[in-house]
């Protein structure tokens, strides 16, 4: 850690001394509290997951497209005794185009793949996994519409530990107030550089496309949107060549907010997901294993504090129906981001909460 952090001043030196090109800087404060109560679940674990994310990241901007990166992801777990509990390095190229996107390295997780479903990745993979290493291309014509395909190396094959790596893409186009979306990625799950008959080689994918409807511009809510489609699993383990389990079923999303108040609804129905969850959990899923149920409800009921160009505060109460029990789960999340980046592309609104209600 102390080698790396040197390394890093020692880069930012040399830009500042050498170079005439624009000094760059990202800074990130990010705390998150996660309680799940799931006592009895069949499908879940109750625990709480608390922590702080610090992100210092310093940079060059080689012109008005072209940048480099360099820093680290440093996260303390609240309540631990270690002052660090998990670091990851951040170094990666990006191109800025006005329609096309280039990141190579590693870098933040958030910056790729913040709009998939938890089908595909659960809420604790952004804070324990927050950078990704690899590499992602996107191109966004206008507004809303996109196109993505990524990979992510997320383990190097050693004598104990197994090589591991994402291919995956997404995509949305709008129709006015209708739009179609697809997600999709392979896991490529290996084994280790000595196997043996109890380590073999597993592919597992995840697939979902839907067809959605966005009414926020015919209501006076700030977001009114709805979406359906079909959810396939793909998984095999290559001792079994040519025997593939493919459980599929009807995923579909409600949104609807109002003056930062609002609910998020997730309804699962169909065949149980993750076949090979019992034996290696985490390390072969990344999703949320709630969808390991045959019937799935999961109803957010969120309250935007503070949404803001740096500032994002949000609480969240969630209510999880998992065939035929009733689970709860609270998560609050605080995160403050600053840089000093020209041109940036933005999605994020400007609201404090007591300013539109106090407004009233």
């Amino acid at each position: 850690m102390k080698k790396y952090c040197i390394v890093l001043l020692l880069l930012s030196g040399f830009g500042i001394s050498g170079f005439s090109q624009d000094i760059l800087y990202k800074v990130g404060l990010h705390n998150f509290f996660d309680n799940n109560e799931f006592a009895d679940c069949p499908v879940g674990d109750s625990q709480t997951m608390a922590g702080v994310h610090f992100v210092p990241q310093i940079g060059l901007g080689l012109d008005s497209v072209h940048r480099i990166f360099a820093g680290v992801d440093v996260m303390h777990e609240y309540g631990s005794a270690q002052v660090i509990g998990y670091y990851d390095p951040i170094a990666y190229y990006e191109y800025a185009g006005k329609v096309f996107r280039f990141d190579m390295g590693a870098f933040p997780r958030s910056m790729a793949l913040d709009k998939y479903p938890l089908f595909f990745f659960q809420d604790s993979i952004r804070n324990y996994r927050p950078v990704m290493n690899g590499v992602f291309w996107e191109f966004t014509p206008k507004d809303g519409d996109y196109l993505n395909v990524w990979l992510d190396w997320t383990s190097r094959q050693t004598f104990t530990k197994r090589e591991a790596f994402f291919v995956g893409w997404s995509g949305r186009y709008n129709w006015n107030v209708l739009y179609g979306q697809h997600f999709g990625y392979m896991y490529h799950f290996a084994s280790n550089a000595n196997p043996d008959a109890h380590s073999p080689v597993h592919d597992n994918g995840r697939i979902w496309t839907a067809l959605g409807i966005n009414l926020t511009s015919k209501t006076p809510l700030d977001e009114l949107d709805f979406n359906a489609g079909w959810a396939v699993g793909l998984e095999r383990d290559r001792t079994t060549i040519g025997s593939w389990y493919c459980p599929q079923g009807l995923l579909s999303e409600l949104r609807a907010e109002y003056r930062g108040v609002g609910i998020f609804n997730t309804f699962y129905r169909g065949a149980a997901q993750y076949k090979f969850y019992d034996e290696y959990r985490s390390q072969l899923y990344w999703g949320d294993r709630l969808y390991r149920a045959t019937h799935y409800d999961r109803l957010d009921m969120y309250v935007m504090l503070m949404k803001t160009s740096n500032v994002f505060l949000k609480f969240s109460f969630s209510l999880h129906f998992v065939n035929s029990g009733m689970f709860a789960e609270q998560q609050f999340t605080a995160t403050y981001d600053l840089d000093n980046l020209k041109n940036k592309k933005s999605s994020k609104k400007y609201q404090y909460l007591w300013d539109h209600w106090l407004s009233k």
